[in-house]
C-alpha cells in the first residue's frame, strides 16, 4: 500500500483545512486508517483513526469536536476535516494504514506511512 497525503498549507486561526489521503492497494477497504502529526521538536502524535468501514472513530482529546475523520473506500481515501484550527496544531501531519482491523492509537502498529503535508496555522 502507497500513501499520498495532501492538502495542508498555511491557514489562519480559526480557519479550516481538509486533508486528504489517497491510497493505491486493493485490501484498502479492509484497513484501519490514522492521521498523525508532529510538531518542530515534539514526538509523533496520534491525531485521529477510523475502522475499515468507518463504523468506530476516534479522536485526540486536543481534536476531539474540531476534527472529523471519513473514508471513501471505493475511492481509496480517507480525509481529515480540520476545523477551528489553532497554533499548536501546526505540525506536519501523516496518513497510515493499519493491516489489522484492530483501531489503535500507537503508531507503532501501522504497517504503511505517507510522506506527509505541512500544516501551518498562524495566530
Amino acid at each position: 500500500v502507497q500513501l499520498q497525503a495532501s492538502g495542508g498549507g498555511l491557514v489562519q486561526a480559526g480557519g479550516s483545512l481538509k486533508l486528504s489521503c489517497a491510497a493505491s492497494g486493493r485490501t484498502f477497504s479492509s484497513y484501519v486508517m490514522g492521521w498523525f502529526r508532529q510538531a518542530p521538536g515534539k514526538e509523533r502524535e496520534f491525531v485521529a483513526a477510523i475502522t475499515w468501514g468507518g463504523g468506530t472513530k476516534s479522536y485526540a482529546d486536543s481534536v476531539k469536536g474540531r476534527f472529523i475523520i471519513s473514508r471513501d473506500n471505493a475511492k481509496n481515501t480517507v480525509d481529515l476535516q480540520m476545523n477551528s484550527l489553532r497554533p499548536e496544531d501546526t505540525a506536519v501531519y501523516y496518513c497510515a494504514a493499519d493491516r489489522t482491523a484492530k483501531l489503535s492509537l500507537n503508531e507503532y502498529a501501522y504497517d504503511y506511512w505517507g510522506q506527509g503535508t505541512l500544516v501551518t496555522v498562524s495566530s
